[in-house]
């Protein structure tokens, strides 16, 4: 690999900062961010107006000693001799620009981006230089090299009319935007922004509008990454086709609005929720990719130790009782509830769920969308299922003292009831339901078991390779959790198959708590959430970032990946 940048990431960040000129309470804040971000942080400067590309361009160039890269013909042409997959370089902004005596020249819209220089370095077999660029000029270089010319951004952007207007100032000009909405080109622009989420496997798509810029992110197994984004010019135009997709009222801009869209791409069907809120410079729009076909709606797929599983299954087979899954939101409660479904549902069994919303149709279970607004809530649903002679009943969360004292009914007059709760971990759950106001002694008699979850990335298959932990990485595990997963430790390149990144797809990381003698006894006395963590883990129990370290230790995640799903605070 070429010469290490001689700046560390976060100097650069902190010099970068001294550059702007903002007010010192704005100042202390960014100085935080710019600690913890790394390379988002400049990125994000960016999208958020505070600085130009050019100059943070510049800001390669005078603090960190990289050369300048400019576009010329020479640059947008397949540079012979060098193959790298063109998802890399669209993941990494990176374009090979000159090939001399052993040297690789790359333009990189962030020079400062050590793995994909190593990445490159490998790959090719050469000593790696890099050269600065804007992330418009680098991406714009890639695709007119190697993109192609009939699909990407940049093509269908030039075609758009320039009178597109830029804000709504009232109900006369909603004729003219549903005009510009529903020409050829915002049309296909849109759609290649959903059907480049499908393609990268996008959980989300966020549209972000600032005073500069309009910001779009995808959420890649559970992390957001900034990809290609329009010109600001046609916000209004792009969210108002969204709104006429989704049968929103594009003349409110005002109020926050829900819908639904349904799309056939790549020959399969697949639903997007569509959110609208309104900031200070237009609509936020964030659109849930429900593509049914990525569900794993199977227990043995969902990542569980096969000790786990043998408890988990006869917890969720039983004939009654109730077992609860908790976690943050995006942790997979749902995913894990439904696959439990999909298993135990049969002929002999009638199954009723109420979520809010039904994100995945299941057959054969009878699923109920609250609707709150007509008084069809958690507590009020699940009091007329009781009423429909269900074997099994699925409630997406307890929210409320009413609906727990409800469910745990269900439980005790002879129903399996499955359930959510947003707590950290499986203990904290039986103290939440303490706090809601239900009666200790009607908890051990129907609850079995809680079981937390979080979803880790896991290593990408196709470029997983054996690492060195850093020393400093080693000292953070060590202060933080008192122990550090010994063994081989693995950590992906980066390649064509996962963009770059390193990872591909998710796995849960479980904390099963099964409601033992010992366990019911604590709750009858109501002791605390850490009591009975204390006796769990005397009788086996499995603490979550445990269960992490021992998918770090058989290489299907990483170290960084445990620690970020199971920081507390």
């Amino acid at each position: 690999m070429g010469d290490p940048v001689p700046i560390s990431r976060r100097s650069f960040n902190e010099r970068l900062l001294e550059t702007l000129t903002v007010p010192q309470a704005e100042r202390e804040g960014l100085l935080d961010q710019a600690r913890r971000e790394g390379a988002a942080f400049a990125r994000g400067l960016v999208s958020r107006g505070l600085l130009t590309a050019e100059a943070l361009r510049r800001a390669y160039e005078e603090l960190c000693g990289v050369p300048a890269f400019r576009r010329d013909p020479e640059t947008e042409r397949p540079l012979p001799g060098v193959a790298l997959p063109l998802s890399f370089l669209r993941a990494r902004l990176l374009l090979p620009v000159a090939l001399s005596d052993g040297t690789l020249t790359v333009a990189m819209a962030d020079p400062l981006d050590a793995d994909a220089r190593e990445a490159v370095a490998r790959a090719t077999g050469k000593r790696v230089e890099a050269q600065a660029g804007t992330e418009e000029e680098v991406r714009e270089a890639i695709e007119k090299a190697y993109g192609d010319s009939g699909a990407s951004m940049e093509r269908i952007v030039e075609q758009v009319s320039d009178e597109v207007p830029e804000t709504v100032a009232g109900d006369e000009r909603v004729e003219q935007l549903i005009g510009v909405a529903s020409e050829a080109p915002i049309i296909r622009l849109v759609n290649f922004v959903m059907a480049r989420a499908i393609e990268r496997g996008a959980s989300d798509i966020h549209l972000e509008p600032y005073e500069k810029a309009l910001r779009v992110r995808y959420r890649i197994d559970g992390v957001l990454e900034d990809v290609e984004s329009p010109p600001r010019r046609l916000q209004t135009a792009i969210i108002s086709r969204i709104k006429i997709m989704a049968r929103l009222n594009i003349a409110e801009s005002r109020l926050p609005q829900d819908g639904r869209v349904k799309l056939r791409i790549g020959g399969k069907e697949i639903d997007f929720r569509v959110s609208t809120i309104p900031t200070l410079y237009g609509e936020s729009v964030v659109i849930r990719i429900l593509d049914q076909s990525s569900v794993p709606l199977n227990m043995e797929t969902l990542g569980f130790a096969p000790d786990t599983l043998s408890t988990f299954r006869p917890m969720v087979s039983a004939p009654y009782g109730m077992v609860l899954v908790t976690g943050p939101t995006g942790s997979g409660k749902t995913t894990t509830l439904y696959a439990a479904l999909q298993e135990i549902k049969s002929p002999e069994r009638k199954i009723i769920t109420i979520e809010d919303p039904v994100e995945y149709q299941i057959p054969g279970v009878i699923q109920i969308q609250v609707k709150p607004q007509i008084g069809l809530t958690f507590a009020s649903g699940l009091r007329s299922i009781v009423r429909q002679d269900p074997d099994v009943i699925l409630v997406g969360e307890i929210r409320d003292r009413e609906t727990a004292e409800i469910a745990i009914h269900s439980a005790l007059t002879g129903h399996m009831v499955l359930s959510t709760l947003h707590t950290n971990d499986a203990p904290g759950a039986v103290t939440r339901l303490l706090e809601m106001g239900v009666e200790e002694y009607l908890l051990p008699s129907c609850l079995m078991g809680v079981l937390a979850q979080r979803l880790v990335r896991t290593i990408c298959d196709a470029c997983s390779a054996p690492r060195e932990v850093p020393q400093a990485l080693r000292e953070e595990v060590l202060r933080e959790t008192g122990a550090f997963p010994e063994g081989d430790q693995r950590a992906g390149r980066g390649c064509e198959a996962c963009a770059g990144t390193g990872y591909r797809g998710r796995s849960g990381i479980f904390e099963l708590l099964p409601v033992t003698d010992g366990v019911k006894e604590l709750i009858l006395s109501r002791a605390d959430s850490g009591t009975i963590r204390e006796k769990a883990v005397g009788e086996g129990m499995r603490l979550l970032r445990e269960d992490g370290w021992e998918k770090v230790r058989r290489g299907v995640t990483t170290i960084e990946e445990v620690l970020r799903v199971t920081r507390i605070g």
